[in-house]
């Protein structure tokens, strides 16, 4: 089991930045990939950025260049620095830890944190 807590949310004017942190309890977050997803009001949920556990790193087009995921494992943390906002990426961010293990994955996710990016 993982328990996952996201902060660093918030309002934020166009252009600003926002650091989003997830940190992890109850097992061993260093063997789980760390996810982002967002969920924009009216729109699917959709992945922002990923970290495998060994630090590979992966973002969608929408994002690339603005956004920085990386981890710190010794304090079971993820964190994804949100540079040059876009009024477009507000949305409720969440956290999400995933492994692969014998054929299926296993998936934990966080409450979520609001980010709002005005114009």
């Amino acid at each position: 089991q993982v328990q996952l807590v996201e902060s660093g949310g918030g309002l934020v004017q166009a252009g600003g930045s926002l650091r989003l942190s997830c940190a992890a309890s109850g097992s061993t977050f260093s063997d789980y990939a760390g996810r982002w997803h967002r969920q924009a009001p009216g729109k699917q949920r959709e992945l922002v950025a990923s970290i495998g556990s060994r630090g590979t790193t992966s973002y969608a087009e929408s994002v690339k260049g603005r956004f920085t995921i990386s981890r710190d494992n010794a304090k079971n943390t993820v964190y994804l620095q949100m540079n040059s906002l876009k009024p477009e990426d507000t949305a409720v961010y969440y956290c999400n830890a995933r492994r692969f293990v014998f054929g299926t994955y296993d998936d934990y996710w966080g409450q979520g944190t609001q980010v709002t990016v005005s114009s």
